[in-house]
């Protein structure tokens, strides 16, 4: 599969969640809620999560709010970072994943906002 189909893939998914997007308004955007358990020390943070899209792909991604610098599309998972923090979200699974190379590692389960 094209990194486009890929893409599509995540925006019909994200469609389909939102059901906003219509022949007349094709964008929308999805927000998530992800708490996630940071090791080694067993804190727990609340992640916000927004994807903007259109009828064939991702256009932007923000945590936090914070918008990231790029992002990458692979079946329904978006694969970013910020900082030093490798994120993977998995928005089929409604999973979060991530690294601080190394360092510490951090997992937890997401839900759609609202």
């Amino acid at each position: 599969m094209t990194p486009r189909g890929f893409s599509g893939l995540l925006c019909a998914l994200l469609t389909a969640w939102a059901g906003a997007a219509t022949a007349q308004s094709p964008a929308g955007q999805v927000e998530l809620v992800c708490e996630a358990v940071y090791l080694p020390a067993r804190t727990t943070w609340v992640r916000r999560v927004a994807v903007e899209y259109d009828a064939q792909r991702v256009k932007a991604v923000r945590i936090d709010g914070v918008p990231v610098y790029s992002f990458a599309i692979a079946g329904t998972v978006i694969l970013t970072s910020l900082d030093n923090e490798r994120v993977q979200i998995d928005t089929a699974a409604l999973t979060w994943t991530s690294d601080f190379r190394g360092l510490a590692s951090a997992q937890g389960r997401c839900e759609r906002a609202g």
